[in-house]
């Protein structure tokens, strides 16, 4: 197999090409770089680093026929969801309940009105 372009590693390892360029600058893989600018990734280097043996047409893990394996991932994502839904509800009531019982205990904080005449130098000496 000869070296891939930075997109095609990322179709091969089903990484995005952001990631593979991230790695390639921190230099974890190892990469050619050619005058305009470009990459030449060896694919024994995509199975050093990302574990995986290298074959011509290979596709995603996740691009199972069907789609199935997305869709179950959807699914155990959208009752996790739920789940935290739930709980969310379940504190803002608890929430709600203190609030009311907090309240409901604090003594009358309103400020005593002043007196008719709040002028110190107006005031009438008794």
């Amino acid at each position: 197999m000869t070296e891939l372009s930075l997109s095609q590693a990322a179709k091969l390892t089903g990484k995005s090409k952001s990631t593979i360029n991230r790695a390639i600058k921190t230099g974890k893989i190892s990469a050619n770089r050619h005058e305009d600018g470009s990459y030449s990734i060896d694919p024994a280097e995509l199975s050093r680093v990302f574990g995986l043996e290298p074959q011509e047409g290979s596709k995603r893990s996740d691009a199972e026929p069907g789609g199935t394996r997305l869709l179950e991932r959807i699914e155990a994502l959208e009752v996790m969801l739920n789940r935290e839904r739930e709980i969310a509800a379940d504190l803002k009531e608890d929430r709600d309940r203190w609030r009311q019982q907090a309240t409901a205990l604090l003594p009358d904080q309103r400020l005593p009105r002043p007196s008719s005449k709040w002028w110190p130098w107006q005031r009438k000496n008794s």
